[in-house]
């Protein structure tokens, strides 16, 4: 069984807060009790936690992460950026989600009150906002990842996500495609509105079906659209795991891609690559994404102001051959 500070206090006669004093500096702690916790460590073989050594200092050495769910790969990619800039920092990461609903937010609240972590990174707040903005209200340092600045009173790190959906529909466009199938994710994230945004001020006439950002709703919303008889040329996915499953749709259908159909997706995630045909996409910088945001938030952490403007990564397209 690990041994605890608890423990070390029990068998030294002092309290937890002594014991985190010690380990840290010693400043404020006799002489003899100093030497008396530091016996107690060594004889029990106590190992300090980040939260311990952080004790005295008020501090805990860590940060929070709240995203909405970990089944989206471009998360996956966000995540790792965080983490290789946290854990160079000496940090560690709670990581959390909201797959439970309110259930999930009220547990995340529980952890903000018992200070579990000193700043917090939020990829796409959705229905969680308001409950974000009272922590930050309360002195919770806060940076939101791909938000497009929405909300000033957070710094954030953003994407050009309009941008980039427009830079599909112009590509599509010369290369003869009017007919394109337009496949969203979830209309409740800003991202979603941004890329449809984009894409409808090239091309206004689209079709269009609403997914949840997975292969098998990608596969459907084509199978659908073939078996109504639709007539599209193309096909705009906003994210590479629902293209990947427009390909696979289409070449069950016996549709050529990208001769019949022409196929972009949105993300670049490495998948692209390996599609058949590879995946023409527009790239956004995932993990760079998720280091920017974690250097801001332990800069901010470090006494430095968070700057007031949001923080923007540009995307751009990556011509593969399911759209030459």
């Amino acid at each position: 069984m690990r041994v605890t500070i608890a423990d070390v206090a029990r068998e030294a006669g002092v309290s937890k807060t002594t014991v985190s004093r010690v380990i840290n500096t010693g400043s404020e702690v006799g002489g003899d009790t100093a030497a008396r916790v530091r016996a107690v460590i060594d004889a029990l073989g106590y190992v300090p936690s980040s939260g311990a050594v952080g004790l005295a200092r008020g501090t805990s050495r860590t940060v929070g992460m709240l995203v909405p769910s970990l089944t989206w790969e471009w998360i996956a990619e966000v995540l790792q950026g965080v983490v290789d800039t946290v854990e160079a920092a000496g940090y560690g990461l709670l990581l959390y989600t909201c797959n439970r609903g309110a259930e999930s937010v009220e547990r995340f609240t529980a952890q903000v009150s018992a200070r579990a972590f000193d700043g917090l990174l939020v990829v796409e707040p959705e229905n969680t906002l308001a409950t974000i903005a009272a922590m930050h209200r309360g002195g919770l340092p806060v940076v939101l990842i791909d938000d497009r600045g929405r909300h000033p009173a957070f710094p954030s790190v953003v994407t050009t996500n309009r941008e980039g959906a427009a830079s599909a529909a112009r590509h599509l466009l010369a290369g003869g495609r009017t007919r394109p199938l337009v496949i969203t994710g979830p209309g409740r994230f800003p991202c979603v509105r941004d890329r449809l945004r984009g894409f409808a001020e090239v091309m206004p006439d689209h079709l269009l079906a609403v997914g949840d950002f997975s292969e098998r709703s990608g596969r459907a919303a084509v199978e659908c659209h073939l078996a109504a008889g639709a007539d599209f040329d193309s096909v705009f996915a906003h994210n590479d795991l629902s293209a990947a499953g427009a390909l696979r749709a289409l070449r069950e259908a016996g549709r050529s891609v990208p001769d019949d159909v022409a196929v972009i997706g949105f993300d670049d995630l490495p998948m692209a690559r390996h599609t058949e045909p590879p995946l023409t996409t527009v790239r956004q910088p995932a993990g760079l994404i998720g280091q920017t945001a974690a250097r801001m938030l332990l800069a901010h952490l470090g006494g430095r102001p968070a700057p007031d403007q949001p923080v923007v990564l540009p995307t751009d397209l990556v011509v593969r051959r399911s759209a030459p």
